[in-house]
């Protein structure tokens, strides 16, 4: 699990909570719930994004939360391990023994340019196939976070509608100037839930989502040039050099990659 994001959800909540309770004690917290407002700037906003996408987008965008909390297993240093040593197989035994090495291969996106370099397809049609592939991928991840970035924008905007007809209602029932306070506190709030769903919710999960991909797309630019340089033939500590660029200048330092004979020629 990301710690980063669990972190930030918890204490998070526990920071308003802890704001409202310091300064009004229980009875301020019971006067932050209002369940008309919590059906107009909630039911309103999802409403509203589930109108601006088609369903099954809407769903895939939804359930793309779990993701954010997700810890990434594989990082960048570890992929390129995995090309140079598979580089370093290529380079004794030749590209045809890296169709048996591929069985292994836990990776569908390094396996599938595994298997097409040992069919000896074309290297401009490989990056062709992969960069097409990558392509798609970064799309669908795109569409989850503008689920998000959508409900983000729509929550504030439904909050205010909320905020207005409290208002409405306010001052079309001012007999008595004693309700006015408790009336216009009621209005207000549909203006916190609506900022609560944009910045503690979604705009968060939108970040986290945005910051996976840029994670996985580095990860498979790494993978379409270390398969590339493959099949070019290139020699593996050249390829190490060359997809270790990908790496901030920190990390580079700090991992030694490890590439069994790398520098044989």
């Amino acid at each position: 699990m990301d710690i980063a994001s669990l972190i930030g959800m918890i204490v998070g909540a526990i920071v308003f909570v802890y704001g409202v309770y310091s300064s009004a004690g229980f009875g301020g917290m019971l006067n932050m719930y209002d369940y008309p407002s919590i059906i107009i700037t909630f039911g309103g906003s999802i409403t509203g994004t589930i109108a601006s996408f088609k369903m099954k987008e809407f769903i895939t965008g939804i359930k793309s939360f779990r993701l954010a909390f997700k810890e990434e297993v594989q990082d960048p240093s570890e992929v390129i391990r995995n090309i140079i040593n598979l580089s370093n197989t290529a380079r004794k035994e030749g590209l045809l023994a890296l169709e048996e090495a591929a069985n292994g291969i836990e990776d569908d996106f390094l396996k599938k340019g595994i298997m097409l370099v040992v069919d000896g397809t074309d290297p401009e049609l490989v990056r062709g196939i992969m960069e097409t592939d990558l392509s798609c991928i970064e799309d669908r991840h795109k569409k989850s976070i503008a689920v998000w970035e959508k409900w983000a924008e729509l929550g504030p905007a439904w909050g205010m509608i909320g905020t207005l007809i409290g208002l409405i209602l306010m001052l079309n029932d001012m007999d008595d100037p004693s309700t006015i306070g408790p009336s216009m506190a009621v209005a207000l709030v549909t203006t916190l839930y609506g900022s609560l769903i944009a910045n503690w919710l979604c705009n968060p999960i939108a970040a986290k989502l945005k910051v996976n991909n840029d994670t996985e797309m580095m990860m498979k630019e790494i993978t379409v040039e270390g398969i590339l340089s493959i099949q070019a033939g290139e020699n593996p500590r050249v390829i190490e050099e060359k997809l270790k660029s990908f790496l901030a200048p920190s990390v580079r330092e700090s991992e030694a990659l490890e590439s069994e004979g790398g520098g044989e020629e």
